[in-house]
């Protein structure tokens, strides 16, 4: 088993801070659900948590190059959309690693969408106004779609004045009002955080290429040349 964890800028990084991190997996909460010792999947838990640490690594020496304040903090939590989009072991270091963090605000605090992407986003994503029926039961009033009823159901309170009462197979209901609901004209955030995270993923991509060199037993877990890679197409 090699000591060493990789070579950052060519100076190795010691295999300690790797095996402390799979000791407190194997013994946490959620160890149950962890590979058996030994085992092919093992050993790729092993390379996925040494990415995430030499990521870690990297994100802390350019956080100090750059001059960056690394402040301590708790761990981060991305939605599931941002962690897809960020891929498993960056989405790791972020939300473990302030220095990540501080790093991605850096690179990425000039990013904004285009008016073009704007528009694309919209043209693929935005809806027609929604209808929404505010409606009184026999046991008190609710809201919903017209869609989401009984089709016999809204036939009838469309045909029906707004606030009689009408009966549909088992159903009984009266329209009491109606009210419509715009689709979300400002999408410039969303599409902010998904350009700026695709800006991190290439420069991230293209600094541990650079400055990043893996050891044998650590290599990257997608690598096909590495013996545990069983994705086979």
């Amino acid at each position: 088993m090699t000591a060493t964890l990789g070579l950052l800028d060519g100076r190795p990084l010691p295999r300690t801070p790797l095996d402390h991190r799979l000791a407190a997996l194997r013994t946490g909460p959620r160890s149950t659900a962890l590979p058996q010792p030994g085992s092919s999947e093992d050993r790729q838990l092993t390379r996925w948590v040494a990415q995430v640490l030499l990521t870690e690594a990297l994100c802390e020496v350019v956080a100090a190059e750059r001059g960056l304040p690394v402040r301590a903090s708790g761990p981060a939590r991305l939605d599931q959309q941002a962690a897809v989009e960020l891929g498993s072991i960056t989405a790791a270091a972020y939300e473990g690693s302030p220095a990540v963090r501080a790093v991605f605000a850096s690179v990425t605090a000039d990013i904004e969408p285009s008016p073009t992407e704007l528009a694309h986003y919209r043209t693929m994503t935005t809806r027609p106004p929604s209808v929404v029926w505010h409606l009184a039961l026999p046991d008190g009033e609710c809201e919903a779609a017209p869609e989401s009823l009984p089709l016999t159901l809204a036939e009838a309170l469309r045909a029906a004045p707004p606030g009689e009462w009408v009966t549909a197979g088992t159903w009984t209901a009266a329209l009491i009002s109606e009210r419509i609901v715009p689709p979300d004209p400002d999408v410039t955030a969303t599409v902010r955080e998904a350009a700026r995270r695709a800006t991190f993923v290439r420069w991230l991509d293209q600094e541990r290429a650079q400055r990043l060199t893996l050891v044998q037993g650590l290599e990257h877990p997608g690598d096909p040349a590495q013996p545990d890679n069983h994705h086979r197409h």
